[in-house]
């Protein structure tokens, strides 16, 4: 089982050790290493990228619990050096985090979120209708994210029953294994694109600003 340190470290750079290295079908090889700040792909959120050693990162994929760590070369097992994208994963956790208050602001108008996607230019919420659902606009969703930012509540990270959850100070906490700002201040200008009803589903898709 790999360690996900990326669950409550936001180090983008540190030591691990190589335990095995093997070949994928594709030609490039499958690194498992003892512990991992590599965020996988899963959970609506891209993976990261960066370097092992001087050998880079190509993705990052999450099989049963081993974090495998795709690489064009081999790599000897021992000890290395990791180094995570830091600007990268900044984005990706800016994104995941806007995601988390688009469904927050969502389910006051009674919807529940159902599915994120928390790509770059490609922010996207869907919601399914709960009992008392009302479409919201774009304004009014911003109206209640931004209050959140400017009270800028801090990250709240807590393990149960062998989840993980992801709040920000006394908001509702998602089960999230996702990478996210340490405060909603570090989110940024969030942006609301479209605010649209496809076959009963509320979706809702945003991107952020620089």
């Amino acid at each position: 089982m790999t360690e996900r340190l990326y669950y409550t470290s936001d180090n983008t750079e540190g030591r691990a050790n190589v335990l095995s290295c093997t070949p994928e079908p594709d030609g490039r090889y499958a690194v498992v290493l003892d512990s991992t700040l590599f965020h996988p792909q899963g959970g609506g959120q891209p993976a990261d990228a960066g370097w092992i050693d001087n050998q880079p990162v190509e993705t990052v994929q999450s099989r049963g619990d081993e974090v495998l760590h795709i690489v064009a070369k081999p790599l000897s097992v021992g000890a290395v050096n990791l180094r995570v994208d830091a600007a990268l994963r900044q984005l990706h956790a800016r994104l995941h985090s806007a995601g988390h208050l688009i469904g927050l602001a969502g389910t006051e108008y009674g919807w529940h979120p159902v599915k994120a996607h928390h790509w770059p230019n490609e922010g996207r919420i869907t919601f399914a209708a709960g009992g008392n659902g009302t479409l919201p606009d774009a304004p009014s969703l911003l109206a209640k994210i931004s209050a959140w930012q400017a009270e800028n509540f801090p990250r709240q990270v807590t393990f149960a029953d062998g989840l993980r959850h992801v709040g920000f100070g006394h908001l509702p906490a998602y089960p999230c294994g996702g990478t996210h700002v340490a405060h909603l201040s570090d989110i940024g200008p969030v942006t609301i694109t479209q605010v649209k009803l496809k076959k009963g589903q509320m979706i809702v898709n945003y991107t952020l600003g620089s």
